[in-house]
This record gives structure tokens, C-alpha cells and sequence, in this order.
């Protein structure tokens, strides 16, 4: 089945001039690289990913992670969307265990991550858990005009394209 996931490379890969190497690695396979973009992540734009977290205890160290606030104010993002047959299960097979202590040692996770002395998950990446939250957050990181290919319906307003 056909699917649509969102890879990100946080900014504990970036820092650590990781995004070639995530992009080569998803290129690798038979996903199709539909959008690309780096991004300056925002309180807003890091809320409103992780919101279905809002209610956990790590949820406020979750956020400024993403924002870049634990390392050095790297506050860029390598957000990418990818789209073909069974992606979810080949991005978070590709990406390796949340925990990367716990990852495949072949995976992103397992080879470029870490778990700090203060026991924070350095692990490069964010990939779709399903293909709802796949959907949900390409229309969060994207809009129509920075996808190459029509994975959504989309509406028009005024002179621009919105996600319908």
C-alpha cells in the first residue's frame, strides 16, 4: 500500500552534519523524496507536531529539543517528505528504536545516536509513526506548492493552494 511518511533530522543531526547521510539512506530504498525543506522550528510549529504529547511530563523538554534549545540554538530542521509502498514500515526500520541505546546498531538510531549523561535520546530523526500521523504532519511541515507530487486533496484561496 501506498503511504506517505514526514522524515525529520533533528537538530542533533544536523549539528552533527548528519542530513546527507539520513537523506542517502531513505534515497537508498524505493521511497520517492516528494519534498524537502530546512526549517526554522518555532515554539508553534514543535507544539503543534508533538501535540498528541502534550500531556506528558517531557512534553516542555521535547519542544525546546526540537527547537534546537539543547544544542547550541541549532534551531534548523531537515524536514522531508517521502511517499511509496509500505514507507512507515520501511522509514522506522530505517530509522531503528526510539531509544538508541536499543536500536539495530545498522539503523540511523543505532549507529549516530545517543542517550546523554542527563539520559536525553539524541536520535537524529523523526519518522511517521502511521500513515495518519504521516498525513497530519506533511500538511503541518509543507504546503501543496512544496510537495512535488498531489499526496492530499488540496483547495484553492484566493491565488494560493490550501490542504483540503
Amino acid at each position: 500500500m501506498k503511504e506517505n511518511i514526514l522524515v525529520i533530522v533533528k537538530p542533533d543531526g544536523m549539528v552533527k552534519g548528519h542530513a546527507g547521510h539520513v537523506l542517502t539512506r531513505f534515497e537508498e530504498t524505493d521511497l520517492k523524496l516528494v519534498g524537502a525543506r530546512v526549517v526554522k522550528v518555532t515554539r508553534e510549529l514543535a507544539e503543534a507536531h508533538y501535540f498528541q504529547l502534550r500531556e506528558k511530563p517531557f512534553f516542555d523538554e521535547l519542544i525546546h529539543f526540537l527547537m534546537g534549545d539543547l544544542h547550541n540554538h541549532q534551531d534548523m530542521v531537515l524536514a522531508m517528505a517521502f511517499t511509496g509502498e509500505d514507507a512507515v514500515k520501511k522509514g522506522r526500520q530505517i530509522a531503528g528504536a526510539t531509544n538508541p541505546e536499543l536500536a539495530d546498531p545498522h539503523s540511523i538510531r543505532g549507529s549516530m545516536g545517543r542517550v546523554t549523561t542527563k539520559g536525553v535520546f539524541e536520535n537524529v530523526i523523526h519518522v511517521s509513526s502511521d500513515t495518519n500521523e504521516g498525513e497530519r504532519e506533511i500538511k503541518l511541515w509543507f504546503t501543496p506548492e512544496e510537495v512535488a507530487l498531489a499526496l492530499f486533496s488540496v483547495a484553492t484561496s484566493g491565488h494560493r493552494k490550501v490542504w483540503a
